[in-house]
C-alpha cells in the first residue's frame, strides 16, 4: 500500500508541473485572441503566485485540520477546475479572476506533499518526486503545441490538461484511506504556528533567504536563457529556444540521478555539490569567448546543478526544525520560493532592457553566493542530523 501511495504522490507532482509551463506556451496565441498586450501574461502569473503564497502560508493550519490526503485532493481538484475555466475565458479579466483559485490550488498541494514526503519517505524519493514535477513541466508544452497546430487551439490544450488533472483527482480520492495520519507528536503539539512564531525558530530566516535566492536563480535562468543566448551570444533563435528548454531537462535528469546517491551523501552535501555545479555553469556562460558552445553547455550545467538543491532543502526541513514544525516551515519556504520566482525574473528584465542583458551571469552569481552564504549559516546554526554527519 505504501508503494502504491508513493506512486500516486509522484503522479500528483506531475499534475503540479503540468500547469507551470502551460501559460507561457499558449500566451503568444492567447493574448492576440483575447486582445490583451503581450506583457499582460505577467499580471496573470503574479496573481497565480499570490494565490500560491497564501495557500502555502495556510498549509500548516489546513493540513492539521483536514490531513494531507484531503488537502491534496481538494488542491488538485481546484487546479483542474481553474484550468478548465481558462479554456472558456473570453476576456483577459476572466483569466485574472480564474487565476486566484488556480494559484490557491497549486500552493496547497505543493506544501502538503513536500512535507508528507519529507516526513515519511527517504531522501531519494524527494529527489525523484521533483523529477516528476519536471516531467509535467516538459510534457504540457508538447500538449499545447499539438493543439495550437490543430483546430483545437489553446482552448483545447487547456481542456486536455484539465481532463488529466481531473483523472488524477479521481485516483487521489480513492487513495484517501492510505494516507498516514499525523503523528502523536504533531497532534499533541500546540496550535498551528503563526507566521511570527515560525520566523522566530532558530535558523528559519537563513533558510528562507537561501530558498528565495535559489528560486530567483532557477526562475531567471528558465525565463531568460533563450533571450540571453539569442540577443547576447548571437545564437540562432530556434537553437536558443531549444537549449533554453533543455534547462528543464537538466533539472529532471539531475534529480533522477541525485536520487540514487541522496541517502549516501545526505542533504547538506547534495546542496553544496549542486552549488558547485551551478558555479561551473555560470562561469561557462560568462566566458568571454566567441564560440557560443560554452554558454549553451553552461545553461544545461546550471540546470543540472540546480537539480538536487530544491528537494534537499525541503527534505532537510524536519531534521533542521523538528517534525512538529515542518509543515509550518515548509509552507513559509514555499511562499519564499514563490516570491523569488515571481519578482526576480522581471527585475532582471528591467536590467536587460535599461542596462545590458549580458549582465545575466553576474545576476545569477549574486543569488548563488547568497544561497551559499545562507545555507552555510544555517548549517552552523542548526545541529546536523545523524545522517548528515
Amino acid at each position: 500500500m505504501a508503494s502504491l501511495l508513493l506512486a500516486l504522490i509522484y503522479l500528483a507532482f506531475i499534475s503540479l508541473g503540468l500547469p507551470d509551463s502551460l501559460l507561457g506556451s499558449a500566451w503568444p496565441v492567447m493574448h492576440v485572441e483575447l486582445n490583451a498586450p503581450l506583457s499582460a501574461m505577467g499580471v496573470i502569473s503574479m496573481i497565480i503566485s499570490a494565490g500560491t503564497v497564501v495557500s502555502s502560508l495556510a498549509s500548516d493550519f489546513l493540513t492539521r485540520k483536514l490531513g494531507t490526503g484531503v488537502v491534496t485532493v481538494v488542491s488538485v481538484l481546484l487546479t483542474a477546475g481553474a484550468i478548465l475555466c481558462f479554456s472558456f475565458a473570453q476576456a483577459f479579466w476572466m483569466l485574472c479572476v480564474i487565476a486566484v483559485p488556480y494559484g490557491l490550488g497549486a500552493g496547497g498541494v505543493d506544501a502538503a506533499l513536500n512535507n508528507y514526503v519529507a516526513l515519511h519517505y527517504k531522501s531519494r524519493h524527494m529527489s525523484w518526486l521533483h523529477c516528476f514535477w519536471g516531467v509535467g513541466a516538459i510534457v504540457s508544452p508538447f500538449i499545447m503545441g499539438a493543439c495550437l497546430a490543430g483546430p483545437q487551439s489553446w482552448e483545447g490544450g487547456y481542456r486536455i490538461v484539465s481532463y488529466i488533472q481531473f483523472a488524477i483527482t479521481a485516483l487521489l480520492m480513492l487513495s484517501l484511506p492510505m494516507w498516514k495520519k499525523p503523528s502523536a507528536e504533531t497532534v499533541a503539539s500546540a496550535k498551528p504556528l503563526t507566521l511570527a512564531k515560525t520566523l522566530r525558530l532558530k535558523g528559519v530566516v537563513y533558510m528562507l533567504v537561501g530558498f528565495f535566492a535559489y528560486s530567483a536563480l532557477e526562475a531567471t535562468s528558465m525565463s531568460w536563457a533563450s533571450s540571453y543566448l539569442a540577443e547576447y551570444r548571437g545564437v540562432r533563435a530556434d537553437l536558443a529556444a531549444m537549449f533554453g528548454s533543455l534547462f528543464y531537462c537538466g533539472i529532471a535528469a539531475g534529480r533522477l540521478l541525485s536520487g540514487f546517491v541522496a541517502e549516501k551523501l545526505g542533504d547538506r552535501r547534495l546542496i553544496r555539490i549542486g552549488i558547485c555545479v551551478v558555479l561551473l555553469g555560470v562561469v561557462l556562460i560568462a566566458l568571454p569567448i566567441k564560440t557560443e558552445v560554452c554558454a549553451l553547455v553552461g545553461f544545461v550545467t546550471v540546470g543540472f546543478g540546480c537539480a538536487p538543491v530544491y528537494p534537499s532543502i525541503i527534505h532537510s526541513t524536519p531534521a533542521n526544525f523538528g517534525k512538529e514544525h515542518s509543515q509550518a516551515v515548509i509552507g513559509v519556504e514555499m511562499a519564499s520560493a514563490y516570491i523569488g520566482t515571481t519578482f526576480m525574473p522581471p527585475l532582471f528584465g528591467l536590467i536587460a532592457q535599461y542596462a545590458d542583458i549580458g549582465l545575466m551571469p553576474l545576476y545569477l552569481a549574486f543569488f548563488l553566493v547568497l544561497l551559499f552564504c545562507m545555507t552555510e549559516l544555517l548549517n552552523r546554526t542548526v545541529k546536523p542530523s545523524p545522517q548528515e554527519g
